[in-house]
């Protein structure tokens, strides 16, 4: 079963464009409402920056209908990235040392702390998980995270800290996925029950970026779709957003569906999430694609 949707509902590009939600739709329960009435799932980055409150995914589960799941993008401490200290909550920033306190970004290390970090996490994911809305925990490793056994041991490490929690991977460094690593990359994934993000990104001819390789190393496969915006992409400086702005164009997306169907048989279910969210693009190629894939099964069924 194939499940299209978009990496996030409330990016500020997205609702300045005026591209996908109306105009009478002006309240965060408002465009959560409206997005899900035209896509099954989506994933929310905003949790990479900060941990949000139960309150906060109570009502994500509260407003969206039955059957809707959303994927969750792991807090940035948790994947080796640096964090601001002020977004943690106050009784695990009372754990940092004080000389971290004041500083603009840490990276945290200390076992306990990542701990009490990764309690915090799914307890707040707990209303998600009791209305079975809760689908994917996205932990998307940094740049600089390459192939090595050590690092091997932190993924595992991070699985240990999700108690059971389903977890997919995402590199963003070629070196996991060069014709000498591929294959324990992906046996690894295999063996300890996670699944592989299959990401679309720019292509430099360099490890600086990860080839598009569609795989499933378990019962759910999930594809990235970045965007291809070469120019942006490795700029340093620029906003965020401006690393997505890139529209797939339909020839481009065609390419994808022998890949997306191939998976697909492989698959319990297939999550395709469209990461290129500046101005709304991301929500038009995903309602674009949903077209496709259903022109694609009604060709496909065998005449009477």
């Amino acid at each position: 079963m194939i499940y299209t949707g978009t990496c996030s509902w409330t990016e500020k590009s997205l609702i300045q464009s005026g591209e996908f939600y109306p105009g009478t739709v002006k309240t965060s329960e408002g465009r959560l409402r409206y997005y899900a009435g035209h896509f099954d799932t989506v994933e929310v980055d905003s949790t990479y920056y900060a941990i949000p409150d139960k309150r906060t995914t109570y009502l994500w589960a509260d407003r969206t209908p039955e059957n809707f799941i959303f994927h969750i993008k792991a807090y940035g401490a948790l994947t080796g990235h640096g964090i601001d200290p002020k977004t943690l909550p106050r009784d695990i920033f009372d754990l940092l040392p004080e000389k971290d306190r004041g500083e603009r970004y840490v990276y945290i290390k200390e076992p306990s702390i990542l701990e009490a970090i990764s309690e915090k996490f799914r307890e707040t994911l707990s209303p998600l998980k009791k209305t079975d809305k809760l689908g994917m925990l996205v932990f998307q490793f940094p740049p600089w995270f390459q192939y090595r056994t050590m690092n091997l041991d932190y993924i595992r490490k991070s699985k240990e800290l999700m108690k059971g929690l389903p977890i997919a991977v995402e590199f963003r460094h070629g070196s996991w996925l060069t014709n000498s690593s591929i294959g324990t990359t992906l046996g690894f994934l295999r063996e300890n029950q996670l699944t592989y993000i299959t990401a679309d990104e720019p292509q430099y001819g360099s490890l600086a970026t990860v080839p598009f390789i569609p795989e499933a190393t378990t019962e759910t496969a999930y594809f990235r779709f970045h965007g291809r915006n070469k120019e942006n992409w490795l700029k340093k400086g620029i906003a965020t957003t401006l690393r997505f702005a890139y529209l797939y164009s339909d020839d481009e997306m065609k390419e994808f569906n022998p890949s997306i169907q191939r998976i697909d048989r492989k698959a319990r279910k297939t999550y395709l999430m469209f990461n290129n969210c500046h101005g709304g693009f991301a929500m038009k190629n995903a309602l674009r694609m949903k077209e496709m894939l259903k022109t694609e099964r009604v060709r496909d069924v065998p005449k009477q």
